[in-house]
């Protein structure tokens, strides 16, 4: 096969055309970097692109590491450092062969050192370097796991199986060094790390007949990792349980508790939830970065008008601002967001929360604690005393925080707290039902921000379709309307999901006068979301056709948020 230039290749397969090639030649003449790299820096093509015309071009076969299972036996041919400094990954063994998958099968310095750490002859492939970094951590994960299960399975043998299970947990809490504990110890962290390498916001560890089934929830979706043995569960589950400061003895009752740990040089609160099932107690960790550095109202998905409003409400001097939403739309992260901005050496902001989830620099944080009486309403009386110019209350949960809560507002102080509700105005009707007077509501709210959790479409698979009438109708688009939405096919950067991460869809209902005096003569929720549309109030169905419209999101997950909200 002859060889032909990489910029060739891409413009013959249309991915770019010769304007765009001259115009990086250009760049890359200034640059140490690649061609390839350069036109991914420059957003022209995908590492999927470029990786396919790289197959082409060195006659290498290309590999799509997220579709295949990587034998754990594989592991040990080629060592964990050599895997990481190289980025290369081996997928299988014939005969005397070993088939290494590489990001740049022209390391030929990498092909020789692997050679020899090996004893075989090296095929290279070739991958993405994000599909080849993930299969690497997994790879070595699940190699470090299935050789802290068997090590648990010695250990675990060697004791009387009378005193099996007190010994086992007190070994695993009390002295790291027994033989039982450092290999549990081994997988749990082995656990840990893999879930913040796939960045999974939970990890489920549920019993089953005859195994334990390790889950973790990816972009809002589960995913299953691998299994463990039943024989061994109550010795994973002690561990957490260690780690949670529970009680250990106690299997029959749903416990709490957390741990913070430093995870790949990464801070994160980790709670530990635990409940008994037919086959033993299940156990589920969230896991929560303790760092807010890096929470913007734009990386929480805020933009255009209501990125506008967001800032009007936050500029507020005194009043109530509410974040509305069910379990897991990112109520949390957002009034985080909103602390981070608002803190500065002027303002003294104290929050009560539970747990606290970020650690916000500049700012009070108290954590709820029922059993000392440390409430959220006792919490809220006692803040008050403490001279506050800002206060945040983890959740409204029932009428005596909402008065508290309304009565510091009114009397100057600015208020921010979390409820659960479906959309916007619903959260002045919950007002309502809980104790807070009309009067009170009208004078004191300020906005709501309500929110849902959308996955936002893979960018190195992204394509643009024609939507028919039935997606245009769901998002109150006209039949014949001229647009055209994105949806991801699939690819190995998003283990063909088509999905990568998550963004949020928004309605903020500003309180304008007009708003406040429907509120106060009792309209209903109806009347009063007629009425902010008429100035500007756009709903999450709204948000969710601009998101889609902008190519972030796709129609089936605005189909579902369409769907919850307006139940």
């Amino acid at each position: 096969m002859a060889y032909r230039r990489l910029g060739d290749l891409l413009v013959s397969s249309g991915m770019i055309d010769g304007e765009q090639l001259n115009k990086a030649l250009e760049l890359q003449r200034g640059s140490n970097k690649r061609l390839g790299e350069l036109l991914i820096d420059e957003k022209l093509i995908t590492e999927v692109q470029l990786t396919e015309c790289l197959s082409a071009q060195l006659n290498v076969d290309f590999i799509d590491l997220t579709v295949i299972t990587v034998p754990v036996e594989l592991a040990g041919f080629v060592p964990r450092y050599l895997a990481k400094k190289y980025n290369v990954v081996p997928v299988k063994l014939v005969r005397d062969s070993l088939y290494v998958a590489m990001s740049d099968p022209t390391d030929f310095v990498a092909r020789e050192e692997i050679k020899t750490a090996s004893h075989k002859k090296i095929v290279p492939m070739i991958a993405t370097r994000k599909a080849t970094e993930q299969t690497i951590a997994a790879l070595y994960g699940n190699e470090g796991t299935a050789r802290a299960i068997e090590d648990m399975k010695r250990a675990q043998a060697s004791v009387p199986s009378e005193i099996l299970p007190v010994s086992i947990a007190t070994v695993a809490g009390e002295d790291e060094s027994g033989a039982a504990s450092a290999p549990t110890i081994r997988f749990v962290n082995s656990v840990i790390q893999r879930a913040v390498v796939e960045r999974a916001s939970d990890i489920h560890l549920e019993p089953r007949d005859g195994e334990m089934v390790v889950r973790m929830r990816i972009d809002g979706s589960m995913r299953r990792m691998f299994t463990v043995p039943s024989e061994l569960q109550n010795t994973v589950i002690s561990r957490l349980k260690i780690m949670g400061n529970m009680n250990i003895s106690e299997r029959m009752t749903p416990q709490d508790g957390h741990v913070t740990l430093n995870v790949n040089g990464e801070i994160f609160d980790i709670r530990i939830s635990t409940i008994p099932t037919v086959f033993g107690e299940k156990a589920v960790m969230r896991l929560l970065e303790k760092s807010s550095s890096l929470l913007t109202a734009d990386t929480i998905g805020l933009r255009g008008e209501n990125l506008a409003k967001y800032a009007k409400l936050i500029r507020s001097n005194s009043g109530v601002i509410l974040l509305v939403g069910p379990t897991g739309s990112g109520k949390s992260t957002t009034l985080c967001t909103i602390i981070r901005e608002l803190s500065t050496e002027e303002v003294n902001i104290v929050t009560l929360e539970d747990p606290v989830e970020y650690n916000i620099p500049g700012v009070n944080q108290c954590q709820i604690n029922e059993k000392t009486g440390m409430t959220f309403a006792s919490g809220l009386r006692s803040i008050l005393r403490q001279d506050p110019d800002i206060i945040s209350v983890g959740e409204i949960r029932d009428g005596e925080t909402a008065s508290i809560a309304i009565r510091a507002a009114i009397t100057g102080h600015l208020v921010l707290s979390t409820m659960h509700t479906n959309d916007a105005v619903s959260a002045v009707t919950r007002l309502e039902d809980i104790g807070v007077e009309k009067y009170l509501v009208s004078a004191a709210l300020r906005g709501v921000i309500s929110q849902r959790l959308v996955k936002k479409i893979c960018p190195s698979c992204r394509t643009a379709y024609k939507p028919d009438a039935g997606e245009l109708e769901l998002l109150g688009m006209p039949a014949d309307a001229d647009v055209v939405f994105h949806r991801g096919v699939g690819c190995p950067d998003c283990y063909h999901t088509g999905y990568h991460g998550r963004s949020a869809a928004f309605e903020i209902l500003v309180v304008d006068s007009t708003v406040r005096r429907h509120i106060a003569a009792g309209d209903d929720a109806d009347i009063i979301k007629q009425e902010a549309k008429r100035n500007g109030f756009k709903t999450l169905r709204d948000s969710c056709r601009d998101l889609v419209l902008a190519g972030i999101t796709t129609v089936d997950e605005a189909f579902k948020v369409i769907n919850s909200a307006e139940d």
